[in-house]
């Protein structure tokens, strides 16, 4: 969150568990990011801190969740929306890939009951379709608030031509936001685009000496990927910022 409000970064998806794909934060983490996100930072001017959207995953492995999973997310976005979150990102698929309209609807209502203003997401389980086109017209027919894609490729620099087409489907009535690779090497590229946003994490690996493996599938033997300000401040420099 210090390294957002450096940059002037106007929002940060906050999760955790990012070898997993990113999961939904703990409450602490969201106590100190929205405390991070009010607190004065370094900006001359005074602007206030990045807007924090919390990611809603209740777990790994695809977005096709069970009726036990959805109540938990549903919860989920009641509390953090009532703890301080400016927004959610959510998704969810039904079992042949195609988004879950009623799942979303769920959600969707549950942050809106909350926080009538509340930002809502739909994130890259847009690019686990089979259309992501049709997807742009699930989230415009629920009224959210962006779309997060890579352009249905693993990369967004690999789905600019799809993210071209999303930008003038959604002819303004929703947010494009672009994300996944995103560096400062492709960030101009992927911003020409149209898209409306650029998400990035800026992450670098960082390994830990002297760690005992605790031997389980997982283990990377102590290594564990923080936000990097020089990466952060280079992609800003490279769209122009």
């Amino acid at each position: 969150m210090r390294v957002a409000r450096e940059i002037g970064a106007r929002r940060v998806e906050l999760a955790q568990a990012l070898a997993l794909g990113a999961l939904t934060p703990s409450p602490a983490t969201l106590e100190l990011a929205v405390e991070a996100a009010g607190a004065c930072g370094p900006l001359p001017d005074a602007l206030p801190g990045p807007e924090v959207h919390v990611l809603v995953r209740p777990r790994a492995g695809g977005f096709d969740y069970d009726a036990d999973e959805i109540a938990t997310a549903v919860r989920d976005v009641r509390w953090v929306l009532a703890h301080g979150a400016d927004g959610v990102v959510i998704g969810a698929q039904t079992a042949d890939g195609a988004l879950d309209a009623e799942a979303l609807r769920r959600l969707r209502d549950a942050a809106r009951e909350v926080r009538p203003d509340a930002g809502v997401t739909l994130h890259r389980a847009i690019d686990a379709t089979p259309d992501p086109r049709a997807g742009l017209d699930v989230a415009l027919t629920l009224g959210l608030t962006r779309v997060l894609t890579s352009g249905g490729a693993s990369a967004a620099r690999d789905g600019v031509v799809v993210l071209r087409a999303l930008v003038a489907a959604a002819r303004g009535r929703i947010e494009v936001m672009a994300g996944s690779g995103i560096t400062a090497a492709n960030a101009a590229e992927i911003a020409a685009t149209g898209v409306d946003a650029l998400h990035f994490s800026a992450k670098r690996t960082v390994a830990a000496s002297g760690s005992v493996r605790m031997g389980s599938a997982a283990d990377d033997g102590g290594s564990h990927e923080v936000t990097d300000l020089a990466q952060a401040l280079a992609v800003r420099a490279a769209v122009g910022l």
